[in-house]
């Protein structure tokens, strides 16, 4: 039924361009000559009105354009029709494009997924960030009744980082592996701490720049 209404709304939005690429009839050579000349006639006549040609003039004149009149009054009778084939193509492309949607999407879509409203996700969000500061305050109390040499309280640094650069705290996440580290280096957490020291320190440079 979707796709129903994906092709109803394609012809939709291209049916004013296909009506105005329809094909015309166009004026065949017979018809357009006969045309040209009798306007030619009704100038030659006024003109001859205004004085600008003699009598002689005027005669000889009208006798040519009736030659050429009658001249092409015995051409044979043609119609051309303008923008046929743009018209056909253009209609295939309308036909074409849905189609290709289809199978380009087909493959890693999902048309029958529910929506996903903004609301629940930001609530979703929030309780998340509480669920990890409430975490964060148990690991700090954790933490401080461990002897701060041991390897529990290495860990524990370690988790700590972990946490505050969940909650966007880069400076909190560099402090906490730092600490992990004077225990016991490691060079992915060094390289971890680099980089949260990294962003607090573009973070000061972005502050610094903004208020001169």
């Amino acid at each position: 039924m979707i796709w129903l209404s994906f092709a109803i709304l394609s012809l939709v939005i291209l049916s004013p361009v296909i009506w105005a690429q329809r094909g015309g009839i166009m004026r065949g050579r017979r018809e357009s000559a006969l045309a040209l000349y009798r306007a030619q006639l009704r100038d030659v006549a006024e003109d001859a009105a205004r004085g600008r040609f003699q009598p002689r003039e005027e005669a000889e004149a009208k006798l040519e354009i009736e030659r050429r009149l009658l001249a092409a009054g015995s051409l044979a009778e043609e119609t051309v029709t303008g923008r046929t084939g743009f018209s056909c193509r253009l209609a295939l492309l309308v036909l074409v494009i849905p189609v290709l949607a289809l199978a380009l999407y087909l493959p890693q879509g999902a048309p029958l997924l529910p929506a996903a409203p903004l609301a629940p996700r930001i609530q979703a969000a929030q309780a998340q960030m509480m669920q990890d500061r409430a975490m964060l305050a148990m690991l700090q109390t954790k933490i401080a009744t461990l002897d701060p040499k041991s390897d529990q309280a290495r860990q524990g640094y370690i988790l700590l980082g972990n946490l505050e650069a969940n909650l966007g705290d880069a400076m909190a996440a560099a402090d906490a592996w730092g600490r992990a580290l004077a225990i016991r280096y490691d060079p992915k957490l060094a390289k971890m701490e680099a980089m949260a020291k990294a962003v607090v320190q573009k973070s000061a440079q972005a502050a610094s720049a903004s208020n001169p």
